[in-house]
């Protein structure tokens, strides 16, 4: 008679990173907010960029502002996980910021763009990437113009620059809706997408 005892203690969850991109406008601010409001075991990596404020934007909280200057000697001292140029703008990930907030076995929230979510996903495959849509391009487009910071050519380029991504969704794990007014809708369904990842037998590992 086997009398070894059997062990159920190999559920060994490890912190993700966690792209969520979308098109501008689709509310990608809004749902990381409710994401982090709700979730004490998320954080959220404040992206650096070389664009000026806007309206009630903090520094170190939506973005962290630096010059141009900054941000070129930044990314030749290789302190960027990732760095783009998009709209003639710097954006980039701070890489300390990651490796703190996994020391606490926090998951770590990276709210990027398309450009930066390519990159991330090639140069660690195991990221966790989530795309939200809005339900139309109609919709899309209120929510541009609704927000009044944007000329009609800038609203154009940006829908012009939507559809383009559109072709290459498939760099994505999951496509998560965001209809205006039902916000809640999607942070459930990418909670349950973080709860089942912790859950898979092959537990995602990204190496910095």
């Amino acid at each position: 008679m086997n009398n070894e005892t059997i062990s159920f203690d190999i559920l060994d969850p490890q912190p993700l990173l966690i792209v969520i991109s979308g098109p501008s406008g689709v509310g990608k601010d809004s749902v990381v907010k409710e994401l982090l409001n709700r979730n004490a075991n998320m954080d959220f990596v404040v992206t650096a960029t070389s664009r000026a404020r806007r309206g009630n934007e903090q520094h170190g909280v939506d973005y962290f502002f630096i010059t141009k200057d900054e941000f070129e000697r930044m990314i030749k001292d290789g302190e960027f996980l990732e760095h783009s140029l998009v709209y003639d703008q710097y954006k980039g990930i701070p890489k300390d910021q990651v490796l703190e907030k996994w020391s606490h076995g926090k998951d770590v929230i990276l709210r990027i763009d398309f450009q930066g979510a390519r990159k991330i996903k090639n140069l660690y495959p195991e990221t966790l990437m989530i795309f939200l849509l809005p339900t139309s391009e109609n919709e899309l487009r209120k929510r541009l113009t609704d927000r009044k910071t944007e000329s009609i050519e800038t609203i154009e380029l940006r829908m012009a620059t939507t559809r383009k991504e559109m072709e290459s969704i498939s760099i994505f794990d999951y496509l998560v809706y965001n209809p205006h007014g039902r916000m809640n809708d999607a942070v459930k369904t990418i909670e349950a997408i973080v709860t089942a990842e912790h859950h898979r037998v092959d537990q995602r590992k990204v190496k910095i």
